[in-house]
């Protein structure tokens, strides 16, 4: 029988009925065995997240204020899930000792993991599977990143125990025993762990979309569902924005080749998107897989006459951004020119230091910096076999009248990257999903 890790989101788990609802899919396919939740999320808009509201626990905490109030609502919450499912769950303890944790200074990633930790008990009552509390199999290093060898090998372990489980997401353990998270929207980051050690078949993550979209729907209205995509795709769309999977949550099944099945809780019945390693087949008639992008970027241009025959100008200036810890995006060139793009709130309180560094180093003609750019990434992997497609991609921004401010393209050939005023961000956007998808 084929073995699934299911994974999900604090909106599939919100309250009573989406968790009947979670306990439905899980119990119509038995090979969905290890099973990781998020903390309970928004039951309405106006609503705030289990994981908020331990936040504001640990704040009042700090402030010396008392947590009598929101401790209770969270408390409050839990109960009603166990009560409006029928449950004879006492967590009456838990409760007790979470508290007296948190005003005996346990620290903020405890606090954090604690929706996660109580839902996962809640969770594991109703399905009747046993729970493994990930402080036990998911570690951390001294320095705070991850333990990969040490947490393979104990869930390996551990796992093989059971074969059926709940394990919450979002947290594991430092080696002196404290919680450690990892970033928000960690749950993902746990369940392609589990799903690597777990040797699984498939990795599903249920959310409250139907599946990975062609644009942002906050832009373009009603965009397309990407059937398949590949995980190279994947990460160039999480990375300029797209936000339905945490884009870390791809590398440990990436390297275990287990593709991961974006699911819409609400909706279990349709096929969501599927992420696999390589998909040499594309629809012609499809040549963009998808479009993301983000505003806030700035422009470092330098400028001098012969710069291409200076050998090291360019390891120069990396060196000043490596020695003032930036990181950069994009490096689009010319002959005597070099642009830096990088983002703006990196470089706000350091503008004047880096450009006499890059000048000093450099001796540029002339050096500036501009703000106001928003990138866009056109992906896919169909665009290395089709002729065309930059100039459509130019052709729609220049008919929407927006100008472009930059131009990259990687040799792969896999996205092309666009920088444009952040007043015309939208409208390129638009522009582009309608040449590629209406």
């Amino acid at each position: 029988m084929p073995l699934k890790v299911v994974k999900f989101g604090g909106t599939s788990l919100a309250d009573a009925a989406h968790f009947r609802q979670v306990a439905s899919i899980i119990k119509s396919d038995l090979s969905r065995r290890f099973v990781v939740p998020s903390a309970p999320g928004k039951r309405f808009p106006e609503d705030t997240k289990i994981t908020d509201l331990f936040y504001r626990c640990y704040d009042q905490i700090r402030s010396g204020r008392s947590i009598d109030v929101t401790y209770g609502e969270i408390v409050s919450r839990f109960n009603q899930i166990i009560s409006d499912l029928g449950l004879d769950f006492d967590l009456s303890g838990e409760y007790e000792y979470i508290k007296n944790a948190m005003l005996h200074r346990s620290g903020r990633d405890f606090a954090a993991s604690r929706g996660e930790y109580l839902c996962g008990l809640i969770l594991a009552k109703y399905l009747g599977f046993s729970f493994i509390d990930a402080e036990n199999v998911i570690f951390f290093k001294e320095n705070g990143s991850f333990d990969e060898e040490r947490t393979d090998a104990a869930l390996r372990n551990e796992l093989s125990n059971y074969k059926n489980a709940v394990v919450p997401g979002f947290y594991g353990s430092m080696p002196n025993g404290t919680i450690k998270t990892f970033p928000r929207g960690g749950s993902d980051i746990t369940g392609a762990i589990i799903a690597r050690s777990a040797d699984a078949d498939l990795y599903e993550n249920w959310t409250d979309v139907p599946g990975f979209m062609t644009a942002d729907p906050r832009i373009v209205d009603n965009p397309c569902i990407i059937d398949t995509i590949t995980y190279r795709e994947l990460r160039e769309l999480a990375y300029m924005g797209a936000t339905v999977l945490h884009e870390d949550a791809i590398f440990p099944v990436r390297h275990a080749g287990i593709p991961i099945n974006i699911k819409n809780t609400n909706a279990p019945e349709e096929k969501g998107t599927m992420i696999v390693a390589s998909a040499p087949d594309y629809d012609k008639k499809r040549i963009v897989t998808g479009i993301a992008g983000k505003r806030g970027f700035s422009v470092i241009t330098i400028i001098k006459d012969m710069m291409n025959s200076e050998i090291g100008f360019g390891r120069r200036v990396l060196e000043v951004l490596e020695d003032n810890e930036l990181s950069f995006e994009h490096l689009p060139s010319g002959i005597d020119t070099m642009s830096v793009v990088l983002a703006t709130a990196d470089i706000e309180g350091r503008r004047e230091r880096l450009l006499t560094q890059i000048s000093r180093v450099t001796r540029p003609d002339s050096i500036s910096i501009e703000d106001g750019l928003a990138l866009i990434a056109v992906v896919g992997r169909g665009m290395i076999k089709s002729k065309g497609v930059a100039a459509r991609i130019f052709s729609a921004i220049y008919a929407a009248g927006i100008n472009i401010r930059m131009i990259d393209q990687g040799s792969c050939e896999l996205n092309i990257i666009i920088g444009v005023d952040e007043r015309d961000f939208e409208n390129a956007l638009r522009a582009i999903y309608n040449e590629f998808f209406k």
